[in-house]
Order: structure tokens, then C-alpha cells, then sequence
């Protein structure tokens, strides 16, 4: 895609990011969230090439310059030691070179053009960058390790918004995409089942975590995936998407429900 690198990764991954650059040097980063899989990398990458600018929404683009908050958050999920090892650090990015987005906005790169769709559900900061006829959807089109595996929901706290990510669904299939571009992992051109197959698990996953606890949860969703997939595989889902993770997220999603429905 030209001069253009969508969701750099962790700077624990840069060093394989740059061999497959190969060289090439991008001019534009742009990011679908801020969470350190996808973008943890940025600021060292931006350090790296200068000339580069950072595409990000509006709610996550202060984390972005000061990732303090973002970072402590993260550490009472995974511990301070967990995400040095899992992610590296995270280098904040100079407030100049970010491009703010909110959606519906084109951005172009040289011969490119990317149309940006607001997305959230996985996330409150989370957009979609249409190209071409491919939608590169982060994490609101699932986590899919290959066509012969099922779509999965990554459902980490704190944002999750079943009500918004359905939204969000209608709205990258109302684009009519011929690939959906995943970060975890790769193209699929079998759009509407990947779709389709999301939203259900999406609202299987979310009726049961509002009644099951953690552990009758955890055991359900690993036998769900675990029948669907190999032995490796299994553990790709779960290096990206961890089942206690999505458990939580749900729970804080059904929790933060039942507040709201109370009465003043």
C-alpha cells in the first residue's frame, strides 16, 4: 500500500517489522486503537522515521503523547514485568506528528487513499481504515488465525460495548468490503460468514459471562475454541486474545450496564 504501515505493533516486534519493511520507509502510521499489541511500537518507529505521521482517534491520541495513565492501567491487568516481556516499552509520540481522527474523514498517502469509519465496541478509540475495497478492522472484525478457524471476539477491559461493536459491524458491512485485514491475523475474503460468525460468539460469550463466573466461563469458552482448532492454534488465539482477559471485559461491560439502569 505504498507509503503507508496500518498497526506497527509492540516494540518487542519492530525488529521483525523492519526486516519485512525491507528498507521501505513508510510516511504515515496509522493506527485502529491504541492497545500495546497494535501500537505499542509507534513511538520508537516514529523516532525511527521522522518523516512519518501517526493516524490516530481523538480519545486515544493524549495516550499517545503521555502513555503514563494508559501504561498503569494496563500493569493491574498484566503486572509491570508481564508487559515489558510480552510488548516492551512504550515511547510516547510527539504531539506534532499525530493526525487526530474522529471518523469519516480520507486520508491520503502519496497515490492512497484511506477512508476512516468510527468503530468502537472493542474499543471507544477504535476506527477502521477502508482501502480499496478492504476493510483493516483491528480487532471489531475478530481475531481468526487462518480460513479454517473460527472468529473470535477479543473482549479485554475496559471498553467493551456490545451495543456499539454491533454497530460497528453493520457499518464496515454496509461499506461492502471484499477482504476483511485483521491484525490477529491476516486477509479473509469470506466477509459476511466472518461477520456473521462474530456477532454470534460475540453474543453467546456476552449472555453466559453475565451469569457464569470466571472460572465456569473460562472453561466453557477454552472447550468452545478448543474443539474448533488445533493444539497450536489454540495457543495463537490465546497469546492474542488471553479468555480471563475477555471474561473480564465482559463482566465490566454487565456491570457497568446494571449501574447505569439504576435509578438516581
Amino acid at each position: 500500500m505504498g507509503d503507508v504501515l496500518i498497526d506497527p505493533g509492540p516494540t518487542l516486534a519492530l525488529e521483525h517489522v523492519l526486516a519485512q519493511l525491507d528498507g521501505f520507509e513508510p510516511r504515515a502510521l496509522l493506527l485502529t486503537h491504541i492497545h500495546f499489541d497494535h501500537a505499542g511500537g509507534t513511538g520508537t518507529l516514529a523516532a525511527r522515521f521522522p518523516q512519518a505521521e501517526v493516524y490516530v482517534h481523538e480519545r486515544g491520541a493524549p495516550h499517545m503523547v503521555d502513555p503514563t495513565r494508559l501504561w498503569a492501567s494496563a500493569a493491574q491487568l498484566y503486572g509491570e514485568q508481564n508487559m515489558l516481556s510480552l510488548w516492551g516499552e512504550f515511547v510516547a509520540v510527539p504531539q506534532e506528528r499525530l493526525r487526530i481522527l474522529s471518523g469519516g474523514e480520507t486520508i491520503k498517502v502519496g497515490a492512497d487513499r484511506f477512508d476512516v469509519l468510527y468503530t468502537p465496541g472493542h474499543a471507544k478509540h477504535h476506527v477502521t481504515y477502508m482501502h480499496e475495497g478492504t476493510a483493516f478492522a483491528g480487532d471489531v472484525a475478530g481475531v481468526r488465525i487462518d480460513s479454517a478457524t473460527p472468529t473470535l471476539p477479543p473482549t479485554p477491559p475496559p471498553d467493551i460495548d456490545i451495543e456499539a461493536w454491533h454497530r460497528s459491524i453493520e457499518l464496515i458491512r454496509a461499506q461492502r468490503p471484499q477482504r476483511l485485514a485483521l491484525t490477529h491475523f491476516g486477509a479473509y475474503d469470506d466477509v459476511e460468514r466472518q461477520l456473521s460468525e462474530l456477532e454470534g460468539r460475540l453474543d453467546r460469550w456476552a449472555r453466559s459471562a453475565r451469569t457464569q463466573d470466571r472460572d465456569a466461563w473460562v472453561a466453557d469458552v477454552e472447550q468452545d475454541v478448543r474443539s474448533a482448532v488445533s493444539a497450536d492454534q489454540l495457543q495463537s488465539f490465546l497469546a492474542a486474545m488471553p479468555i480471563d482477559q475477555s471474561y473480564a471485559g465482559l463482566r465490566r461491560y454487565w456491570d457497568r450496564s446494571t449501574l447505569h439502569r439504576q435509578p438516581e
